[in-house]
């Protein structure tokens, strides 16, 4: 039996419970309504909630307490070995051969009776687990087909349950936020024990590449990040100057000007532009609109045009954020009262200007955050900056040459097989932290205005 074959029987129970306490709550709501208190599903959700929850308790546990079992076991097998990062290269190495993720047999004596001595253990530990599982999971199923009563409040104990699972799901959250934020600002701090804050925030060379030899120039590298967030904000800017206009003139268009039958032909085509990988853009950027901008510039003589350009890189992450805004600023548009339409139209305002002075007005705070939820996924693609903007770092405001975002730096820098112990690899940190700081600033910015805007016209 395989683990997704035990996680599989015990759902596959679980909703088995659910139709058999609903069966049987039916026929007692049949004999006797007004005597029932809870409705035939609430009786079989509770069912497969008591069904599923033991088991899953239960490999929980098991889980948790057979990784730390089998890893001290295995660790006896290279006791030799002082080096605890040599030994956990080891014991990894045993569970990704046993695991067939890789077919490496490492150079110890005792890795070929360490990897048969956790294959057996597994296996037999994966069967016990299954049948105390499985059974649990019975004696579980029967108990709940007891509780099946007219007088049993299935209905509460199931609200009550949702109401907690969504509760600790919004904590859950909120630690996951502090974690983000957390091993951040620490990996940080350990950048800035090597580089100083003001030659990160204020440096204008970005050169993190660490130099073999001491003679060579800025062998202790250079992290400058003024170019790498300054190209980050012009790739934005030139996407939110494609994706603004159009996005917001094609919600107007849907929401007021165009009929139902477009409406309902139009806005699916535009929101499809959401669904294409961003792989597709980078080819996009690099087969047509690359070469579409680069003989723009060779017919009107432009200087220093290269085919990988900030404008080209914007010009197609602007493609890719239009449905963002056309979609979430349509959804606003249409969410005005229909009485403030009717009452300007009736005060003899054209649509235009109805559009203009009492629809676009009052729909402002919609129409803000669907340019910010835009701006904020510009500001995280790395794909199409990799293949149509590359990854050279130059303090330009030029959009024709070549610049480089955060999001790309990051994945350069964190890239293959890396020690979290020099100022190279941890600067990928530092630049995560400095955007999510800049990006919270204007989270906050942004949520002022669209609270003054709100407090005005609702």
């Amino acid at each position: 039996m395989t683990y997704e074959f035990l996680l599989l029987t015990i759902f596959g129970l679980a909703t088995y419970s659910f139709f058999l306490s609903r069966k049987k709550a039916m026929a007692l709501n049949v004999m006797d309504p007004l005597a029932v208190h809870s409705q035939p599903h609430y009786h079989g959700l509770y069912s497969a909630m008591l069904t599923i929850t033991p088991a899953i308790i239960l490999l929980l546990i098991w889980s948790w307490f057979e990784n730390s079992i089998f890893k001290d076991n295995l660790e006896k097998y290279f006791s030799d070995v002082t080096d605890p990062y040599q030994l956990e290269f080891y014991v990894s190495g045993v569970k990704s051969f046993v695991a067939g993720a890789s077919n490496t047999i490492m150079d110890h004596s005792n890795f070929s009776a360490a990897a048969k001595y956790y294959e057996t253990s597994t296996k037999m530990s994966l069967v016990l687990k299954s049948i105390v599982a499985v059974i649990l999971t019975l004696i579980a199923l029967r108990h709940s087909l007891k509780l099946v009563s007219a007088k049993f409040k299935a209905r509460d104990l199931v609200e009550d349950i949702v109401v907690k699972t969504m509760r600790y799901a919004s904590i859950f959250a909120i630690f996951i936020t502090l974690g983000i934020v957390l091993s951040l600002l620490f990996e940080t701090l350990r950048f800035f024990e090597s580089v100083a804050v003001t030659e990160f925030l204020f440096g204008t060379h970005w050169s993190p590449q660490m130099s073999i030899r001491e003679d060579q120039v800025g062998s202790s590298g250079s992290f400058g990040a003024v170019p790498v967030f300054t190209g980050t904000l012009l790739i934005s800017v030139i996407a939110m100057l494609v994706a603004g206009p159009i996005g917001l003139f094609s919600a107007i268009y849907l929401s007021q000007y165009a009929s139902s039958k477009v409406r309902s032909i139009a806005k699916p085509i535009i929101e499809v532009l959401a669904g294409i990988p961003t792989v597709v853009y980078g080819f996009f950027a690099v087969i047509t609109v690359g070469p579409f901008f680069r003989e723009l510039g060779i017919f009107f003589e432009i200087d220093g045009f290269s085919s990988e350009s900030a404008l080209i890189a914007g010009s197609v992450l602007g493609i890719m954020i239009i449905p963002f805004v056309a979609s979430l600023t349509d959804d606003s548009l249409s969410a005005v009262p229909r009485s403030l339409k009717e009452g300007s139209l009736a005060m003899g305002a054209t649509l235009s200007e109805t559009t203009t002075r009492v629809i676009i007005p009052a729909s402002f705070h919609g129409i803000v955050g669907s340019f910010l939820l835009a701006f904020s996924r510009a500001i995280g693609e790395t794909m199409i900056v990799v293949m149509a903007a590359g990854f050279a770092a130059n303090l330009t405001a030029n959009p024709f040459n070549a610049v480089t975002t955060v999001t790309v730096q990051i994945v350069g820098l964190l890239t293959g097989d890396q020690e979290f112990d020099s100022p190279k690899t941890l600067s990928a940190f530092a630049l995560a932290f400095v955007l999510f700081f800049l990006t919270l600033i204007l989270n906050i910015i942004s949520l002022s205005i669209v609270k003054k805007f709100r407090e005005q016209y609702e």
